[in-house]
């Protein structure tokens, strides 16, 4: 294979890595965990997050750990279908990702 080649296969991927990575930063993920909702978009930035309308202050503390679990929960999604999207390409450049 020539250099040439080489180059512009390498610009191809780097075309649809860039494709999968605008697709998914515009997808949203959500989680619920019991009275909290949490909503991230692929680029990870948290769009809103929704708290059951019967919270009493006594479960303020338990409230807390709900968001955290869910945050963490919709950034996983987001990571995953990232990774399902670019996984290929992990394999063909050790690092990239």
């Amino acid at each position: 294979m020539n250099i040439q080649a080489l180059m512009k296969q390498a610009q191809n991927m780097q075309k649809e890595i860039q494709k999968a990575q605008e697709e998914v930063g515009k997808m949203e993920f959500t989680s619920k965990k019991e009275l909290v909702e949490v909503t991230v978009n692929g680029n990870k930035e948290v769009l809103s997050v929704k708290i059951d309308e019967n919270v009493e202050k006594d479960d303020i503390e338990v409230l807390q750990d709900m968001i955290l679990l869910a945050t963490n929960d919709a950034i996983n999604q987001a990571n995953a279908e990232m990774e399902k999207r670019l996984g290929k390409y992990s394999s063909a450049m050790p690092g990239l990702f």
